[in-house]
């Protein structure tokens, strides 16, 4: 039974069904991160609208709460207009009881004056003096003019002056009543309530209040508090939150504001958090997959060394007997010719255990001319090939191009390429081989007029096992380049390949 019928196509099968199940794998990768991605979306819609919902009604109860500010602050003006006319009406009916005649009734008028119990008023001449004040905190007697103190606190509105009979004239001072002071203090706290609730509002919304200018903040919450008196950034952040929201317009206390606000950072980390997902998951996969990768290279590696020690062990015995019994030959009427030839297979016999001993171990590099070691190989080659193979070489036997190298070790690259130029040339055809002595590298293109390689193919050829030969381990090119790279620190690959036209190999060596 021959067993390389039956291994090679099995081998060689592995590739195909290597890409057959990246393929599937890849379409079930995708499937999964499609439906992750599509349900993770779905769920972040589905929380965004909440948050939505939340800012909505945050917004909606800012403005409720506005409108009852501003009804309290309008309230607050309206009873600051009453006094007004109160004093005034108290002013009038001071002037007419002091005016009133014997006969006069001026019982109204004093009503009017005793009926004040919460307005601080204060009556003095043109000098200061004061004649006349109720509801204040200080005794007349011991205070008989307004001081200085007494002149500000009183000249928060206009003195009412009095013209009493022709030319005397009465200064009317007050300011505002006890209740109404309570009450503005009750209006400002309400406002800044107003402000706290708006920059800790619950649902975490980053804010910014600013005066009717809009770059003036009055108040804010949420926000990076080392960087508030960042004219810039709250600039940047006033800007972004407009483009995101409308800002809302309050009239709070007479006073026109505006609300900046914008998606709260929990949204804004839903809305980036499936492509998050998306790149961990491909980070994770990518660290995966090199993992395993080295992981089937290293075993990979301990294969390939452990064959070919075995081989260089096996084939060590008989090639140690062919050595004798040509050493034997010699000594006997045979042909000089057939020893000779004998004596070569031999050495080849020979090479070939010394490249197998030689996988695994470091390689002696050494200084060649790559010239003279292609035209050897090729002349070992030349009389076991076809006649119908042509050969060409450039440049010149006579040329130096100097590069390290492991000669056995090259050697055996040439043989496999050459071999492989062959089979695609059915035993027919051309060979050609440059060698460049170029400014970093040693380049050499081996050419040939066989079938060509599918482009498709052109990436695993260099894999174990993968030949499309009736007859082949597919080992050859690996080998190859296991040689080129590792143990040359070189590249070696397609050039170019043209079905039925033929194929070119490359191979670089550092100089």
């Amino acid at each position: 039974m021959n067993f390389r019928k039956l291994i090679r196509p099995r081998v060689t099968n592995i590739y195909k069904q290597k890409k057959t199940w990246k393929r599937w794998l890849f379409l079930v990768a995708l499937v999964i991160v499609s439906v992750s991605l599509w349900y993770t979306n779905s769920l972040v819609r589905n929380i965004a609208r909440d948050e939505r919902s939340k800012i909505t009604t945050w917004a909606n109860a800012i403005q409720q709460r506005a409108s009852l500010v501003n009804y309290t602050s309008q309230f607050f003006d309206q009873i600051r207009t009453e006094e007004r006319e109160r004093v005034k009406l108290l002013a009038e009916a001071t002037v007419k009881m002091v005016e009133a005649g014997p006969s006069e009734d001026i019982s109204f008028y004093l009503r009017i004056i005793s009926n004040n119990t919460s307005i601080p008023v204060i009556l003095t001449d043109k000098d200061g003096n004061i004649n006349e004040a109720k509801n204040v905190d200080f005794n007349v007697d011991t205070v008989p003019a307004l001081t200085p103190a007494l002149r500000k606190e009183f000249s928060v509105y206009e003195p009412i002056i009095l013209d009493y009979y022709h030319g005397n004239l009465i200064y009317f001072y007050y300011k505002d009543s006890h209740l109404f002071s309570e009450l503005k203090v009750v209006l400002d706290d309400l406002v800044k309530s107003f402000f706290s609730e708006v920059v800790n509002n619950s649902a975490s919304v980053p804010v910014i209040i600013t005066d009717s200018s809009r770059h003036e903040v009055v108040a804010w919450g949420k926000l990076d508090s080392t960087r508030v008196t960042d004219t810039v950034y709250i600039s940047a952040m006033v800007e972004d939150m407009a483009s995101n929201n409308e800002p809302i317009e309050i009239n709070i206390a007479g006073s026109k504001h505006f609300i900046y606000y914008k998606d709260s950072f929990l949204l804004t980390q839903l809305r980036y958090y499936p492509y998050i997902q998306l790149v961990i998951i491909s980070i994770f996969l990518l660290i995966s997959y090199l993992l395993f990768s080295i992981a089937r290279r290293s075993e990979q590696n301990q294969v390939w060394v452990g064959l070919a020690k075995e081989t260089a062990h096996q084939l060590g015995t008989p090639l140690s007997s062919m050595m004798a019994w040509v050493e034997y030959l010699k000594t006997k009427d045979v042909g000089s010719e057939t020893i000779d030839e004998l004596q070569k297979d031999v050495d080849r016999l020979n090479t070939i255990t010394e490249r197998f001993s030689k996988i695994g171990s470091a390689a002696n590099l050494k200084t060649e001319n790559v010239v003279e070691v292609i035209y050897k190989s090729i002349d070992y080659l030349k009389k076991r090939t076809s006649n119908k193979v042509a050969f060409t070489i450039n440049p010149q036997r006579s040329a130096v191009i100097l590069t390290s190298l492991n000669y056995q070790l090259f050697d055996w690259v040439i043989e496999n390429l050459v071999k492989n130029a062959v089979d695609a040339m059915a035993g027919q055809g051309a060979i050609n081989i440059d060698i460049e002595d170029e400014e970093k590298f040693v380049v050499v293109d081996i050419s040939d007029t066989g079938k060509g390689i599918p482009r498709k193919m052109q990436k695993t050829i260099f894999n174990p096992g993968f030949t499309s030969k009736q007859r082949g381990w597919g080992l050859g090119l690996s080998l190859a380049q296991r040689i080129i790279r590792e143990n040359h620190d070189g590249k070696i690959f397609v050039k170019s390949s043209i079905p039925g036209k033929g194929t070119t190999f490359r191979i670089m060596l550092r100089k």
